[in-house]
């Protein structure tokens, strides 16, 4: 058997040596493009879900989420419940939230959202959109103001929102919030801050005195309570302490906190990349199996003569699997060049979408999952039509 793959190895690398070296480079050019297209796609994807992950994480939930039991609208006792999560080791801070429906109007606009309440020496320690204010300033504990996201803000020319918006408000303004407990109130735009996440920067805070004065009374209770963990601390191993600490709330770590709608959103990523995968081996398939026909063609005759002077099929079809695994192995290792190249490439200049700058996660086991993969589809490729030509009679093949 050794001997056999040492003769297909020396048939391969004469036919390589003899062969023409532009078609040669081109074939490994093909191959390390197909391979950056495998890899580029689904970085960007990799890419686009790490960004929602921080956002979700910055923005949204924190690391962890408490809410009230499915049959609660709230969390009572909220004080006591925070000093508990607070002595939980591996908790940062936690921070809680009031969410009231309401409806705010600004000069013949109008948009219905929460109006949701926070302590702001809490919040800037366990989300990070005190970071994100564009004009203006964050709250401050007592604030009469209120903050809103960019996307209630929105633009004079409506035709530039996504959602209902108050028109192009900007701080200093004032507008009017009525509450769904019939509270009409009129506050002064304190800032407006963008976080280019869409589910964020549809939101607008007050301060936890200011709701305190909207309910006409001291609020104890919470519609949910935010987490941040220490820094490097796994999100779950805090859940099951917060448990165990008697936090018998419903505690969610920012993953199961995302919704279906966002979890399928995920899937579909996932689906997009498996077929761009399909295709570009498919890509790879092809092209090889073209060339190496066409190559298996016109040495048609050689082949009849290495059967005639008693040259096994299996010696023969080694050496054409040979030479395209020797295409592949160059092709791959020029695929990771461009692939590391475009890394850093794309690490100083991120690419700019709507909902945020996704710089492309390349990942070293999907780099060589996706060589794999490519070997796989290379070898097929070089087989058939060196099966196909070998199973003729050698007088036919000698003939041309």
């Amino acid at each position: 058997m050794l001997s056999g793959i040492r003769v297909s190895l020396f048939l391969a690398s004469r036919a390589i040596l003899r062969g023409g070296r532009i078609g040669t480079l081109l074939n490994i050019l093909i191959i390390a493009m197909v391979f950056t297209n495998m890899i580029l796609l689904s970085a960007i994807i990799g890419g686009a879900v790490n960004l929602f992950h921080e956002q979700t994480v910055d923005y949204i939930t924190s690391d962890i989420v408490i809410k009230p039991d499915q049959d609660e609208r709230t969390i009572l006792n909220v004080d006591e419940l925070l000093e508990r999560v607070n002595r939980v080791p591996g908790v940062s801070r936690a921070s809680a939230r009031y969410a009231l429906g309401a409806t705010l109007g600004y000069k013949g606009s109008s948009v219905s959202i929460p109006i949701t309440a926070f302590n702001p020496r809490d919040e800037v320690e366990v989300t990070r959109i005190h970071t994100r204010v564009i004009e203006g300033d964050f709250l401050s504990p007592g604030d009469d103001g209120i903050l809103l996201g960019q996307l209630v803000a929105g633009h004079e020319d409506s035709g530039l929102d996504f959602y209902d918006s108050l028109g192009g408000v900007a701080v200093g303004d004032s507008i009017t919030v009525m509450y769904a407990n019939g509270v009409s109130r009129e506050y002064r735009i304190k800032g407006l801050f963008s976080t280019k996440s869409y589910q964020a920067d549809y939101m607008a805070f007050i301060s936890w005195e200011e709701m305190n004065a909207v309910l006409g009374t001291r609020n104890t209770g919470a519609t949910e309570v935010l987490v941040r963990t220490v820094s490097g601390e796994d999100p779950l191993v805090v859940k099951m302490r917060l448990l165990t600490f008697g936090v018998q709330e419903r505690v969610e770590t920012w993953e199961e906190a995302m919704t279906q709608i966002i979890a399928d959103s995920m899937e579909t990523f996932s689906i997009i990349d498996r077929i761009s995968l399909a295709v570009s081996l498919i890509i790879a398939i092809v092209v090889i199996g073209i060339v190496f026909t066409i190559k298996t063609i016109n040495q048609r005759r050689q082949i009849g003569i290495q059967k005639a002077i008693g040259i096994s099929n299996r010696i023969i079809i080694g050496s054409y699997v040979a030479q395209v695994l020797f295409i592949w192995l160059f092709g791959s290792l020029a695929g990771m060049v461009v692939v590391n190249l475009l890394l850093f490439y794309f690490s100083a200049n991120p690419l700019e979408f709507p909902d945020g700058d996704v710089v492309p996660v390349f990942e070293m086991a999907t780099m060589l999952e996706n060589v794999a993969w490519l070997a796989a589809a290379s070898a097929l490729a070089g087989f058939l039509p060196a099966w196909r030509i070998t199973r003729e009679n050698t007088l036919d093949a000698m003939r041309g």
